[in-house]
């Protein structure tokens, strides 16, 4: 018998559950092995491998080791002179080595062979999983891979910086971004006396030249400050801008983004976020002088995605780690699993989580779909702050009630849960509010009521016998927000459950849409899970979405 046998012989003796760790997270996720069956071969295969690896030890040393590391500013030198650096740790390194090889920052935008038309998906899934294993290190691979929407606006620039964001060799090195392998971007919108209000920002932009300007002022919230250019929004002559900021100019000298400091945020603590003044930095205009907003929100609408797939993907390792722990616990004579008030809490738990799943991937299925089907488009555009808003929201209570299934041990540092918990608010906060997001939804009634009838029309084709009256109270709301905008949380939230619930369906689950309908659309009021009415079979809820291992 080995030690390590031995040693799991007596933590079973103490009724203390191995962790959870060195299972497949792709191969048990049944709706993520099904939403994937339409992919390459190689590509599942590729999904194995990450399913394997973010559960893995390493990996999750990696997690541990980057968070409790937090990255460090660097204003001078010994000199004196302007660093404007942040250090980070090596297991940050390693976290985005591994990451940008897999694509998360560029693939959807590769056109790799077998994707064509599931491109959204299929990174999806991929990152899904990795925000399974560490969320914080995914904020500078989203805004990444969301730049080149806004980089489109302007085919030169876009020509010149495209290829090294679609490198998947990373580069952590200080030089110029052209003599570099591989590149990341972030973003910089909001300002200290507006914040979501960016129409308020006071930055300005002074244009020098065909496209070149130099901006001044400052940014409230910049993340990943060691990124190699950055998103801007400042005021031109013509109203507000769009830009894209080098770090480091060509020669390798500074771009006057002078870091005043790193935020200390309650999580996503691997990754720095900035406050940062500039004064004659150079930058390169995307689209047209004014309509700087309108350029970034499509890169914003993309990153909106992301932050619901992270807050379902910790969803789902959260409740994983709950339910393997609840089955390896003894409790008053039975596995923790089996005491009825656990089996509805779990059970009830699982029906939000693969509902937020559901939603996640179909949201990203409209993408791959909404440039050749005017359904799909509607459905991206009236979704996309749904989604963000609904599953974002969630997260927090549902992590918090799976810590607190498995207990005291689940409210220390040392459990992946405790990570994931300080995450969840973020993506509710970043790239729009809640509120942000239900005014977003009120902008599409103003400017096209049409599109949510092309949305309609498909829950109620989805939802079966329940569809018509659903979206006859979903007009209702429509109609109430018209009239009273602050109203737009209950439509929002009445559609997100209604669209949940269709998604379940129209990808069969059957009885997992079932209780989910009957307990979210046409249930009481709600405040806490484990009020699962005795009608479903709760133990078989658990089993067929966390199934046990063989």
């Amino acid at each position: 018998m080995s030690d390590m046998t031995r040693m799991e012989d007596k933590f079973a003796e103490l009724n203390q559950p191995a962790p959870w760790a060195g299972v497949n997270a792709f191969r048990t996720d049944p709706l993520l092995v099904d939403m994937a069956s339409s992919l390459p071969r190689a590509m599942k295969d590729e999904f194995d491998a990450i399913g394997r690896y973010v559960t893995s030890h390493e990996a999750q040393e990696l997690a541990r080791m980057a968070n409790q590391n937090a990255p460090q500013l660097r204003t001078h030198g010994v000199r004196g002179e302007r660093l404007d650096a942040v250090e980070f740790h090596p297991a940050w390194h390693a976290l985005m080595r591994r990451s940008m090889s897999v694509g998360l920052h560029c693939s959807i935008w590769e056109g790799q062979q077998g994707t064509r038309g599931q491109e959204h998906k299929a990174r999806a899934i991929r990152f899904f999983l990795t925000a399974q294993l560490e969320s914080g290190h995914l904020c500078p691979l989203t805004m990444t891979s969301a730049s080149v929407a806004a980089l489109a606006a302007s085919p030169h620039v876009q020509r010149e910086w495209a290829p090294k964001i679609l490198s998947r060799k990373y580069d952590s090195t200080t030089k110029p971004p052209m003599q570099k392998s591989a590149i990341t971007l972030g973003m910089g919108m909001t300002e200290k006396q507006g914040g979501t209000d960016v129409k308020a920002n006071t930055s300005r932009a002074e244009r020098v030249g065909e496209g070149i300007y130099r901006l001044s002022g400052h940014k409230w919230f910049m993340s990943a400050p060691m990124s190699d250019a950055f998103v801007m929004l400042a005021q031109t002559t013509e109203g507000m801008g769009c830009f894209l900021v080098p770090r480091l100019l060509e020669d390798g000298s500074h771009n006057g983004l002078y870091l005043q400091r790193l935020k200390d945020k309650i999580g996503n603590r691997s990754n720095a976020s900035s406050e940062v003044e500039f004064d004659g930095t150079m930058a390169y205009l995307l689209g047209e002088a004014g309509h700087g907003i309108r350029t970034i929100l499509d890169m914003v609408t993309l990153t909106r995605l992301d932050c619901a797939l992270a807050s379902a993907g910790i969803m789902r390792a959260s409740m994983a780690e709950a339910v393997h722990h609840t089955r390896g616990r003894k409790v008053f004579g039975k596995n923790l699993v089996d005491q009825p008030l656990m089996t509805r809490v779990l059970a009830d738990m699982a029906l939000d989580v693969a509902a937020a799943t559901a939603l996640v991937f179909r949201l990203a299925e409209s993408f791959d779909k909404a440039r050749d089907n005017p359904a799909d488009a509607a459905y991206a555009r009236v979704m996309t702050p749904v989604v963000k808003y609904w599953v974002c929201k969630m997260a927090p209570a549902l992590i918090y009630e799976a810590m607190e299934c498995i207990g005291g041990s689940g409210y220390v540092e040392e459990r992946p849960i405790a990570r994931h918990y300080r995450e969840a608010p973020v993506n509710a906060i970043w790239e729009g509010s809640g509120n942000v997001m239900a005014l977003d939804v009120l902008r599409v009634i103003s400017r096209g009521r049409d599109l949510f009838e092309s949305v309609f029309a498909g829950l109620e084709r989805d939802l079966g016998p329940s569809g018509k009256k659903t979206v006859e109270v979903l007009r209702a709301a429509v109609a109430l927000c018209e009239r009273d905008e602050g109203a737009s949380r209950l439509l929002v939230e009445q559609l997100a459950l209604a669209a949940a619930a269709a998604e379940l369906y129209r990808i069969g689950a059957g009885k997992i849409a079932d209780a989910f309908t009957e307990t979210r659309l046409a249930g009481g009021w709600r405040h806490t899970y484990g009020v699962l009415d005795g009608r479903f079979d709760a133990r078989y809820v658990i089993d067929l979405l966390y199934p046990p291992a063989t």
